[in-house]
């Protein structure tokens, strides 16, 4: 499965918030804000910390999506 953060993308776009402002804010580091943007995994504890400062549920943020690979099963 690969990890999609769009819906993220999408509610910082309608909080009118940047990366940099989430960074700030959470206070997670530049280094996991690059990994989100990248579409490449992070801790848990970096999705709780976005999920308690934008006030919503992991599944605001995150999506999973199958492989070509899990959707043949």
């Amino acid at each position: 499965m690969e990890v999609s953060y769009k819906k993220l993308w999408k509610v910082l776009i309608d909080r009118d918030m940047k990366k940099k402002d989430l960074q700030a804010a959470a206070g997670i580091s530049w280094a996991s804000v690059a990994k989100l943007s990248k579409c490449e995994t992070v801790s848990m504890e970096v999705l709780m910390k976005v999920c308690k400062t934008l006030d919503c549920d992991i599944g605001d943020i995150v999506e999973l999506i199958p492989d070509e690979c899990d959707a043949a099963r």
